[in-house]
């Protein structure tokens, strides 16, 4: 299988624990409304071992051992993932993917750093442990995901793979009407702003 493939795929894995692709969504299940500590610790495991193994999948492709711990990273994100409901990350990237044809897994590691960084006032505990868990967080998990995404060499804008900069409104529009629980109100005009830099592949930032 190529790399990009298992990269993208396992990144998505990383987003479901958040707000936690197809399997990347375990960030979000740290602080859905419906979160309980045994899928929490389920989450941080996966992260954990997703965060360690794909740097080194992109510099050996080859590595059994780290596609072996990969894997069971995506297993442990797809447990939270089928135990918990959802939140911001997923209500921006169903109006993405449904409104604009953005594609699914890309668009999920796209927006997680921003969803996180979105929420991050709201959810103090959540950021300190999965600053433990992105290395070179210092401390900062928004930094440490970005950092990570560097490392995988992922596409960060929507603009590369057709968004337009003028549907921007609309998409905020869009995502802030009905609205899925979340821990911080979902407001349109920071909503806007964190569009627009997942548009133009901005790194994230805590200042929503």
């Amino acid at each position: 299988m190529p790399v990009s493939s298992p990269i993208v795929t396992y990144s998505n894995s990383i987003i479901y624990l958040l707000d936690g692709v197809l399997i990347l969504v375990e960030v979000e299940a740290l602080y859905t409304r419906d979160k309980n500590p045994i899928i929490s610790l389920l989450a941080i495991e996966g992260i954990r071992a997703l965060a360690e193994s794909l740097p080194i999948i992109v510099q050996d492709p080859s590595s059994l051992e780290a596609r072996s711990k990969a894997q069971y990273g995506s297993w442990l994100c797809a447990l939270c993932l089928g135990s918990v409901g959802m939140a911001l990350h997923h209500k921006l990237c169903h109006t993405l993917g449904g409104s604009y044809n953005m594609p699914h897994a890309e668009t999920h590691t796209i927006i997680l750093p921003h969803a996180l960084a979105y929420n991050a006032p709201e959810i103090p505990e959540v950021m300190e442990k999965l600053a433990t868990v992105f290395p070179e967080s210092n401390g900062n998990a928004v930094h440490g995901l970005n950092v990570l995404l560097t490392k995988l060499k992922v596409k960060r804008g929507l603009k590369e793979f057709g968004f337009k900069e003028k549907d921007i409104d609309d998409a905020a529009k869009r995502a802030t009407c009905n609205p899925y629980w979340n821990p911080r109100s979902v407001e349109e005009s920071p909503i806007r702003e964190l569009i627009r830099r997942a548009v133009m592949g901005e790194s994230a930032r805590v200042d929503l």
